[in-house]
């Protein structure tokens, strides 16, 4: 915890600092959501083609889902959402000729989630 996943739009690849955006947001959610260094992890997974309204084409997007375990208020939900858009701000170059859509959001891992370290 917490497992954080962000989407990202094939056309940003060259425009997007991962390793920078991911290590400013595992600072964001120790920060504010009381996170433990070691445990926050990132992924990242390059989404070849996105349709945005009734046209393809001219469009990006970058999508981070945010998972912790249960009980953080929902202030604390918000006040990262809104970190991690701003590290998106900061480690995304804006593409050129491309509308960005950009999002984020924080939920609460099932209570099944376990997990396993060797």
């Amino acid at each position: 915890m917490p497992q954080i996943t962000v989407d990202y739009s094939a056309d940003l690849a060259d425009a997007f600092d991962r390793p920078g955006f991911a290590r400013a947001l595992h600072e964001a959610t120790v920060e504010i959501a009381a996170a433990r260094p070691p445990a926050c992890k990132t992924r990242f997974r390059r989404t070849e083609d996105i349709v945005v309204g009734p046209e393809a084409g001219g469009h990006a997007h970058v999508h981070i889902h945010i998972a912790l375990l249960a009980g953080r208020t929902e202030e604390t939900k918000a006040r990262l959402t809104e970190a991690a858009l701003e590290a998106l701000r900061t480690h995304l170059k804006q593409p050129g000729g491309l509308a960005l859509h950009a999002s984020a959001e924080v939920r609460d891992l099932d209570p099944s989630y376990a997990k396993y370290e060797s």
